[in-house]
């Protein structure tokens, strides 16, 4: 008997509408699904990349990895902030621990993984690496013979442009240079775990959305990319038949996304907000499209400020904390209530009630590690992006405030799990810290007893 192995197919942002809803479209898919188990996954709080895929890796939630996305604010201070790679990750994941075992593991783009760290097998970073002028594999030489082959591995793509006939034919490109290495790699004997992480899904939700969803407020019936999403999944199902291909009957598949994806009804600026309520308050206004990092701002009178992305982070500026804080610790819990209670009331541009959801970290996580803000805020349940920026004469923008941007992220993603030793054919809802526990019992790594997630059967 051979040793079982499990590849992980993961696509970035693929929601269910997608892959359960255009199944008969998606033939590899579609087989994968009748042989396994599938359903919605729902992911972790905030649902974007940065963290999501890491919470899959190790089983832990955003607050026991003190990730809250990609950007964190350093400590207490006004204008200092990191951006989160690899070495922010200090739990172990699942390589980690078959690894201990002796077991190999391939890995090809799971954010974060650069800059490379050691692992027991092979890597290749992903998509935050810089360039790849700089190092980028684990082992280092793994890098010249991935060149020598394919040239440089492409990590992502400027999709953020007007140019879409540009943006659809760099993430063709990358995405085949993607699965030509992923290809080429599983013909290696000895790996346990592959796990590879496809970026241009995400990358085409958020060029490509308005032109395919007609309910997008920016839909143009007939435009010219209506198609260009639902191809691409065909062309990934194509690729995924390939690799399908190369497996043998040991080896399950596990289909995944970090979480999914939504059309974007607009954005809406948040500090412009707290600046008409006076909880910002500003010494000149802002020019038009300013970042709060440039504002002038009055510390001694502003009690909140924010910052934009797929959520608002709000954090209050307390005495003792912050460097010219005013709010009085033991107003701390009244003051983050009340401007909670204010944002929640926030209506749409048309006074349409809003389904707005707000976070306070100390209460949704069990643990609170690093930089965490004191709000987290889905504007209309995330249908309504977070504009940073401000001075736009509108509290409501019809796009994003930092580049064309078409979708924004959703609760659920996906998982199709095909075991050839289990019978297949369920649907089953399951929950994104489900996966760590199930790829180790899968591949017979150690029980790991204080994860929280639940075996995938």
């Amino acid at each position: 008997m051979k040793d079982k192995r499990l590849l992980i197919i993961g696509l970035d942002c693929a929601p269910p509408s997608l892959i359960f809803d255009r199944a008969e479209k998606l033939p590899h898919l579609r087989q994968l699904m009748a042989n396994g188990i599938y359903g919605p996954l729902r992911s972790c709080d905030p649902p974007i990349t940065i963290p999501a895929w890491m919470v899959m890796a190790t089983g832990r939630d955003p607050g026991e990895l003190g990730l809250y996305g990609f950007r964190h604010r350093k400590g207490y201070e006004y204008n200092r902030m990191w951006i989160a790679n690899s070495t922010a990750v200090k739990e172990k994941t699942v390589w980690d621990y078959l690894g201990e075992q002796g077991k190999k593991s391939i890995l090809v783009g799971v954010p974060p993984s650069y800059p490379p760290r050691p692992v027991k097998g092979e890597l290749i970073s992903c998509f935050i690496t810089p360039s790849n002028e700089k190092s980028y594999t684990y082992p280092e030489e793994l890098r010249k013979e991935i060149e020598e082959h394919f040239g440089p591995f492409l990590f992502d793509v400027v999709f953020r442009t007007e140019d879409r006939s540009e943006v659809l034919k760099e993430i063709y490109r990358m995405t085949e240079n993607h699965f030509q290495v992923v290809d080429y790699l599983l013909d290696r004997q000895d790996w346990s775990l592959f796990w590879l992480v496809e970026i241009g899904v995400d990358r085409m939700h958020h060029a490509f959305w308005k032109f395919m969803d007609k309910n997008h407020h920016l839909y143009q019936p007939g435009n010219p990319f209506e198609s260009a999403i639902y191809d691409y999944y065909q062309f990934l199902d194509e690729k995924i038949g390939q690799l399908l291909k190369k497996i043998d009957e040991s080896t399950a598949v596990l289909v995944v996304s970090d979480h999914g994806a939504k059309g974007m009804k607009g954005a809406f600026c948040v500090n412009d907000w707290l600046i008409e309520q006076g909880d910002l308050v500003i010494s000149e206004p802002p020019a038009r499209g300013q970042s709060i990092d440039h504002l002038k701002i009055d510390w001694k009178r502003t009690r909140a400020w924010g910052w934009g992305g797929y959520y608002a982070r709000i954090f209050l500026n307390v005495e003792g904390r912050e460097p010219q804080g005013i709010i009085q610790p033991d107003d701390y819990e009244t003051a983050r209530d009340e401007l909670a209670a204010r944002l929640k009331a926030i209506r749409g541009p048309k006074g349409e009630e809003w389904q707005t959801v707000i976070i306070k970290p100390q209460e949704h996580y069990p643990v609170v590690n690093g930089d965490y803000p004191d709000l987290m805020v889905y504007f209309d349940d995330l249908y309504w992006r977070s504009a940073g920026t401000l001075g736009y004469g509108s509290l409501y923008l019809e796009e994003n405030d930092t580049g064309p941007d078409d979708a924004v992220h959703d609760y659920n993603g996906i998982y199709i799990l095909y075991d050839p030793d289990s019978p297949g054919g369920k649907v089953k809802p399951a929950n994104i810290i489900d996966i760590a526990p199930t790829v180790l019992q899968l591949l017979e790594g150690p029980v790991v007893s204080d994860l929280k997630g639940k075996v995938i059967s």
